[in-house]
């Protein structure tokens, strides 16, 4: 089957865009769906959420640059049927130098051909910086599918407006005229309050064949979970954040059809 690239991008930080990150390609392993992260922020959180310890080389920005083949950055996880590309400090420097090659926009799906025609891996998931920078941009160009994390706060919705019209722009330019907004996954949702209900509700209203049904909570254990090199489902696979994650990624192996023949 062939392989379904992903990119998780907002260019606001803290909206639980690692969290989903993680999380979904966790359980898109666990639902029996071979799987592969790449951590492109400098920041390496999905990285170090994911237990695996940063090391120098081991990145895409060789390979981003000319230097090494992606496949020989991934490496495995604890978990079945999950590999990782890891990040590390270095890749900040891509964000400079990039710019200044020919066919920068393209450099990350260049990269990433080779690891879509090995068939290893069904989905790709792209964890991107919280910023459209040169890294985001070039996981906007090689993705089939943008996954937008989406706060359930007013401000949120502001930066929705631009990040869309960034994939028209690309698109119109035909750097990726094939990209397509995946779907708005609402994060951070206080039952208790009424803004949380009124912002989902408005992008259900604007939104309405692509807002997931499924609402990721606000709670301490999905906080908590990556301190301990941990997804949500090693750390605790009863909680409310586990078993909101679970039901978003039953969403995407149906929207998707992700699911094994």
């Amino acid at each position: 089957m062939p392989t379904t690239v992903f990119t998780i991008a907002n260019q606001k930080g803290g909206v639980g865009k690692t969290t989903t990150a993680v999380n979904v390609a966790a359980a898109l392993a666990e639902a029996g769906v071979p799987t592969l992260l790449i951590d492109l922020d400098p920041q390496a959180n999905a990285t170090s959420a994911l237990g695996v310890e940063k090391q120098e080389g081991r990145s895409l920005y060789g390979p981003m640059r000319g230097e090494g083949a992606a496949l020989a950055m991934v490496v495995p996880t604890s978990q079945e049927r999950l590999f990782l590309i890891p990040s590390e400090e270095d890749l900040a420097a891509a964000e400079i130098e990039i710019a200044q090659m020919e066919n920068y926009l393209r450099k990350l799906r260049g990269v990433l051909e080779p690891v879509r025609q090995a068939d290893a891996y069904r989905a790709i998931i792209i964890d991107c910086p919280p910023a459209l920078g040169m890294l985001s941009m070039n996981s906007l160009a090689a993705a089939d599918y943008l996954l937008i994390t989406l706060q359930c706060e007013y401000l949120a919705l502001e930066g929705l407006g631009q990040i869309l019209r960034n994939v028209e722009r690309l698109k119109t330019a035909g750097i990726n005229a094939g990209l397509e907004l995946g779907g708005v996954v609402m994060t951070m949702f206080d039952a208790r309050t009424n803004l949380s209900r009124q912002v989902v509700d408005e992008v259900r209203q604007h939104l309405p064949e692509k807002i997931f049904d499924t609402v990721i909570p606000r709670t301490v254990r999905l906080s908590e979970a990556p301190s301990f090199g941990k997804t949500i489902f090693a750390y605790d696979p009863a909680s409310a954040g586990a078993t909101a994650y679970r039901g978003l990624t039953k969403e995407i192996i149906k929207r998707f059809g992700l699911a094994s023949p």
